[in-house]
């Protein structure tokens, strides 16, 4: 799978842009502030539909513009595809495919793979449980799109719910009709059970799938480590049923869901928030041997962060690859940010990928392993360099 070639509308700092690409590896040559990231984050908003730099779409479009437009013809398997998403801030965006609409935009996400590295990717490791539930659930989405829609559910039903525990929590008190409040609140109860079985059922058998590949990875980047060294464990809210973590079962994780959202019920009402479900879950990263085994937050250094870091990314790759499908490799500005020696072990792992897409800040930041097409990206514009 390559793009072959990107067409941008009024998305970010660029009015209008046409890049031809092509398999192998193209750079991205430009000072900072120039544009060179915003081409690779064009690449992988058609992957995900989500942005790698911010949370919500309107920083995506032009200042002044009133929507955004991102067009790649994707090459798979010798066959020419035409995806395109039109971003309209506070309203629904728009998909099409070979020029036919797309009844939802979500139906975009999954027809074309990316991994993306970038100096954010510190915060897998270093940051809040929520960045590692986003790798997870991002991940779980390019293997299979339609948990797109389970996702956007579970998300639906959390903020209902979450509002309707303030209700509740004040009829408590007695400020409004209590019975009328809890009777509404086991509605979503079940809800949540149902959506939330079905995302932690998905993310306990991603967690298992990629374990070995995050082991490996780690032995490959880190400095004379094993690949015993580097564990990933996914630790839920609440306890799971026996065997459920090897195999999970949709059905028994609802009820145990349900179970605990009753046990924890007087809890989540005086505190007006949901406390159960994978929204609070978590994913252990731990380095060391044997019994000693300590999380990566707060104990790892810096180099072993981003030894983890690169870990994580490097397995979604070969995870992806291994489902059969060669996703795209985007590396933004990440050399900048390692060591000689992990920056040499990174662009030997990727050189064979089937495209590369690199930003550099200048180009003795891109490996020699990485030499290919190169573009020159300056106050907007594009172009390829001789």
């Amino acid at each position: 799978m390559h793009v072959a070639h990107l067409t941008l509308h009024d998305f970010r700092s660029y009015a209008a842009v046409d890049v031809e690409l092509g398999p192998g590896v193209t750079a991205f040559i430009g000072r900072n502030g120039q544009g060179k990231t915003n081409l690779v984050e064009a690449v992988d908003y058609l992957s995900r539909l989500t942005s790698h730099r911010v949370a919500s779409d309107a920083p995506l479009v032009r200042a002044g513009a009133e929507r955004g437009l991102v067009r790649a013809a994707v090459v798979r398997d010798g066959r020419t595809a035409v995806l395109e998403v039109e971003l309209n801030p506070g309203k629904a965006n728009r998909a099409r495919v070979n020029k036919s609409a797309l009844p939802r935009a979500r139906e975009l996400v999954g027809l074309v793979r990316t991994v993306l590295f970038s100096p954010e990717d510190l915060a897998l490791v270093k940051g809040d449980p929520s960045e590692r539930r986003r790798f997870l659930d991002d991940l779980l989405v390019l293997r299979t799109p339609r948990l797109a829609g389970v996702r956007a559910d579970y998300d639906r039903v959390l903020k209902q719910r979450n509002s309707l525990l303030k209700t509740a929590g004040a009829a408590r008190r007695g400020s409004t009709n209590e019975q009328s409040a809890l009777s509404t609140l086991g509605v979503w109860d079940a809800h949540l059970a149902r959506t939330g079985g079905e995302l932690l059922a998905e993310r306990l058998a991603l967690v298992d799938a990629l374990r070995p590949y995050v082991g490996k990875a780690y032995e490959t980047v880190a400095r004379g480590a094993s690949r015993e060294d580097a564990e990933i464990e996914y630790a839920p809210s609440l306890e799971l049923p026996e065997g459920s973590t090897a195999t999970p079962d949709r059905a028994a994780l609802t009820e145990a869901l349900l179970a605990e959202l009753e046990r924890r019920r007087g809890d989540e009402l005086d505190r007006g928030i949901s406390l159960v479900g994978p929204h609070r879950d978590e994913l252990r990263l731990t380095l060391g041997n044997g019994e000693l085994r300590l999380p990566v937050k707060g104990y790892a250094s810096h180099g072993e962060s981003w030894s983890f870091a690169l870990a994580l990314r490097l397995a979604s790759y070969d995870l992806l690859r291994a489902d059969g499908d060669d996703p795209i490799l985007l590396l933004d500005d990440v050399f900048a940010e390692l060591d000689t020696e992990r920056r040499d072990q990174l662009a030997a792992l990727v050189a064979d990928a089937e495209q590369v897409l690199v930003t550099a800040a200048v180009p003795a930041d891109v490996p020699a392993v990485l030499a290919g097409v190169r573009y020159v990206v300056s106050d907007g514009e594009v172009s390829r360099a001789d």
